[in-house]
């Protein structure tokens, strides 16, 4: 009696993946990213990055020891990530003051006010960078411009984002092409030579960590694809009805932080659907609402939004839309 069987439901499987093997297979998909964060923004990025790792770990260790009463297990990469992601979603240029907030909100409240890891309903780094862009609007929408020095860390120039031109440009009444002129070529905003969050100018290296995910097969195409493939469609569709008034697809797809969402923040295990079709309309709603917001919005970038307001149907999509259960017999045909 002293070896006994523990007994689960089936099916039974094994596989070598583990929590730290996926979340660090995200961290080391992101490192392009970062390398042409730090070249653009010199070490501005570096510190940003550093610290909002260090402030996410910090809070997971106090809340888990001091307030959930539980062992921290710091190292299974979760809180890696979510620092990672944070510093991503936040100018170069932003006060570290402001930063722990973002990373107190993040961890405290868009991850273990819900359980802790596997149970949050809502992305933590967004849930962070939101709090933020609204408690700090004038800090989080002041972005640092690349900088000749790469050792340069204070007094960045700072200017508006090419999304925050082109939705100044139409409400002033300009033309398409006065606005493009003002704006990088398609080719620097591939390459990141733009002005914006940290993680979001670099597009090469983005799809490069999404390439690295998926031959890891850390995640699947649905998400990310659905994502911007909506996106592209929609802001295809007005660009095709009124190209004077409307930005072409290409460009919606290459600035802001369309790619780092829809690669990098919808693909969240926890926050999104199980099911490859549930996750092909969690990304098409994605797209939808990002791009309501960037052609009809207050703000010029919805992708966090977007991606917020999904998380919350994923419960719904994941009820409807779910895996045939392990020897479920198929329907009979109707007659």
């Amino acid at each position: 009696m002293s070896q006994l069987l523990t007994v689960s439901p089936s099916p039974h499987a094994h596989s070598q993946e583990s929590i730290p093997n996926l979340m660090f297979g995200v961290v080391y998909a992101m490192i392009p990213a970062a390398l042409v964060s730090f070249f653009f923004f010199g070490l501005g990025a570096v510190l940003v990055l550093a610290a909002s790792i260090a402030f996410c770990l910090f809070f997971e260790w106090a809340i888990t020891k001091y307030m959930l009463g539980q062992e921290p297990r710091l190292w299974d990469g979760s809180a890696l990530l979510t620092g990672a992601l944070l510093a991503f979603n936040v100018p170069t240029n932003l006060p570290l003051w402001i930063l722990a907030v973002g990373a107190l909100v993040a961890v405290g409240v868009g991850k273990m006010s819900f359980g802790g890891l596997g149970q949050n309903l809502f992305n933590p780094a967004l849930v962070g960078r939101v709090f933020m862009l609204i408690a700090f609007p004038v800090q989080m929408t002041s972005w640092p411009l690349p900088v000749e020095s790469r050792l340069q860390l204070v007094d960045v120039s700072t200017g508006p984002t090419v999304l925050s031109v082109l939705k100044e440009g139409v409400k002033n009444g300009e033309s398409m092409d006065a606005i493009m002129a003002q704006v990088p070529s398609h080719m620097q905003l591939f390459y990141g030579h733009m002005g914006g969050s940290m993680g979001e100018i670099a597009g090469a290296a983005l799809l490069l960590g999404l390439i690295y995910m998926l031959y890891k097969r850390i995640i699947t195409w649905h998400t990310p694809v659905a994502v911007m493939a909506s996106t592209f469609v929609f802001t295809g569709i007005f660009w095709l009805a009124d190209p004077s008034q409307y930005a072409d697809p290409l460009f919606h797809l290459l600035t802001g932080g369309l790619l780092l969402g829809a690669i990098f923040m919808a693909t969240d295990y926890v926050t999104s659907p199980m099911h490859p079709r549930g996750m092909l309309v969690y990304g098409v709603g994605i797209g939808l609402i990002t791009t309501a917001i960037r052609l009809f919005g207050a703000y010029p970038e919805g992708i966090s939004f977007a991606i917020l307001i999904m998380n919350a149907f994923v419960p719904i999509i994941n009820k409807y839309i779910k895996p045939k259960r392990y020897g479920e017999k198929p329907k009979p045909a109707a007659a």
